[in-house]
């Protein structure tokens, strides 16, 4: 059964679409991280270091339900063996069974938040040799900046996934900080891309921030200023993780 955490009426449900090593050692993933960095990750996070000291990635979406109310989904994952992310990642993934296991029909998801438009966060969004929606009644948010660089982010992005979204009417773009409910927001934090968004959940007096790749390893947790190997722009994604902690950290 899937991990859950309720806030008040509203119920977080994390969904593992795969797992697997990463594709480079993590000392190249994070440059400027030292051994005292890795022995505080591992010691708050030993799941995520192989005992030979790989990085074992899990990708994960994440399942927002108020009471039997409409889902909104953050991310889709690797997606099918012929997904995009099928050239790194541990496809094909298992995202259709997590939400089978979580009570989740694909129909009662009405929003997909994609954080960004990188390839194990997109892979469910739109399958099969027609490029259908995978979720056939949702809005599927991207931010504007994230919409204009698609192209740079991924060449076969304009046709394999945003061409199908609008001609489906699903496509939704947003600009910087959204209300999607009481309890819902989008916040700008680029740099990992340039139109990265968070998903920040206030409920009963609490807070949970869906930080896409924002934060992607507790290496980072350890010291947010670590750059990650693979953001566009370190500086911005240095200085969004700061406010992003600073602003929302109990």
């Amino acid at each position: 059964m899937p991990l859950s955490r309720t806030l008040g009426s509203i119920t977080v449900t994390a969904l593992t679409d795969g797992e697997g090593p990463f594709f480079q050692p993590r000392a190249e993933a994070f440059p400027e991280a030292t051994a005292a960095h890795w022995r505080e990750a591992d010691r708050r996070d030993p799941g995520s270091v192989t005992a030979d000291g790989q990085w074992w990635l899990p990708f994960r979406s994440f399942a927002i339900r108020s009471g039997d109310g409409p889902v909104t989904l953050v991310d889709t994952g690797i997606g099918p063996a012929d997904s995009p992310a099928a050239s790194w990642a541990p496809v094909p993934g298992r995202l259709p069974a997590e939400l089978v296991a979580a009570g989740i029909d694909p129909a009662d998801v009405d929003t997909v938040v994609l954080t960004h438009l990188h390839s194990d966060h997109i892979g469910w969004a739109v399958t099969g040799t027609l490029g259908r929606p995978y979720f056939p009644n949702a809005s599927y948010l991207v931010q504007r900046a994230e919409l204009d660089a698609a192209e740079t982010i991924g060449p076969r992005l304009p046709a394999g996934l945003i061409a199908p979204l609008r001609a489906a009417g699903q496509l939704r773009v947003v600009d910087g900080d959204t209300t999607l409910t009481p309890a819902v927001r989008l916040l700008p934090t680029p740099g990992h891309t340039p139109g990265h968004q968070s998903v920040l959940l206030e409920a009963a007096d609490e807070r949970v921030l869906v930080t896409g790749d924002l934060l992607v390893h507790m290496v980072q947790l350890v010291d947010p200023d670590l750059a990650y190997a693979h953001e566009v722009d370190p500086d911005l994604a240095r200085a969004s993780r700061r406010n992003a902690l600073e602003t929302h950290s109990p």
